[in-house]
């Protein structure tokens, strides 16, 4: 008996014209199913593209009909918790800072506050965790070696009006730097120096430095630098050399470096001069809005006091 003959697909679908190697695509119809749940996709694409903003446009994009805008439900969603918050808001403003510890509640809305504004503000200079960074003139925040005081009230105004920053008036340390003292330096921060000082006057101030921080150092050099020190250092420095917060002058008798305190950094501050620069966080010019209102500054002072450093 003849075996039947296997009926061809494409005889009953046909092809498509396609082949490859001599395999030919089939002209196969999609599935019903697939077809109409194409069909309502298209049709939810369009009824969105009608009723929420879609299309762009030269300025903005095609409102829609419902006029829906994320941003304006996160603005609403912002405000909402702004009113929530402004009776604690406004307590904290009007309380002493150094009483705001005592009060639990006011404690607790500042730290969670001041957490978030610091890692959103603070954190890309000082750290996520309040490190600083030594070497790049950044602070850490958790010690207790402080420029200007680490008082709480020091801090807010430190926040407040920054640092050798050209925006805010009453900024700390305006005009003041640490003098290039080299007389091979030029700049702004030569110009600064009362006094030029050769290679080796520098060599002589940088191992009294050393001595006096309790490092390793060339007594004949150190011994030297004594009158170097005296005379150009003091000033800002102290005599002693403990420094002076009223000017933002460092110790140099410990451990602790914002540059660092090798020889090879001490050679260079003392050459070229350092000019670190904090912005004002609560100043603002006339017609614009300060980077911080007073709440949040409050609240960042409480959480920076809070970590351990500072007095």
């Amino acid at each position: 008996m003849a075996k039947p003959i296997k009926e061809d697909p494409k005889d009953k679908v046909g092809t498509t014209g396609h082949s490859w190697d001599g395999i030919e695509e089939l002209n196969n119809p999609l599935p019903r199913w697939w077809v109409w749940v194409f069909y309502l996709c298209i049709l939810y694409a369009l009824g969105y593209a009608i009723a929420y903003p879609a299309w762009p446009l030269i300025h903005g994009a095609t409102p829609g009909l419902l006029h829906a805008s994320t941003r304006l439900d996160v603005e609403k969603d912002i405000k909402a918790f702004d009113e929530m918050n402004a009776p604690i808001k406004a307590k904290l403003v009007a309380a002493d800072l150094t009483a705001i510890e005592g009060d639990a509640s006011l404690k607790a809305y500042a730290l969670d506050a001041g957490k978030s504004i610091f890692a959103t503000n603070c954190a890309p200079c000082h750290g996520a965790g309040a490190a600083g960074v030594q070497g790049k003139g950044y602070p850490n925040l958790l010690d207790n070696d402080w420029l200007y005081g680490g008082a709480i009230d020091a801090i807010h105004t430190t926040v407040t009006h920054g640092v050798r920053n050209t925006v805010d008036p009453e900024a700390r340390n305006v005009g003041i730097y640490m003098p290039a003292w080299s007389d091979k330096a030029t700049g702004a921060l030569a110009d600064v120096a009362t006094a030029k000082l050769t290679d080796e006057q520098v060599g002589q101030a940088v191992n009294y430095v050393l001595k006096i921080s309790g490092q390793t150092a060339d007594e004949a050099k150190a011994t030297a630098g004594t009158q170097i020190f005296t005379d150009n250092c003091a000033a800002c420095h102290n005599p002693d050399g403990k420094g002076n917060r009223d000017m933002g002058s460092p110790n140099l008798t410990d451990a602790i470096w914002l540059y660092g305190g090798d020889e090879a950094t001490l050679t260079q501050t003392i050459k070229f001069g350092r000019g670190g620069v904090m912005p004002s966080w609560g100043y603002a010019p006339e017609g614009s809005k300060p980077r911080l209102t007073e709440d949040e500054i409050r609240a960042v002072a409480v959480y920076v006091h809070s970590l351990g450093g500072g007095e």
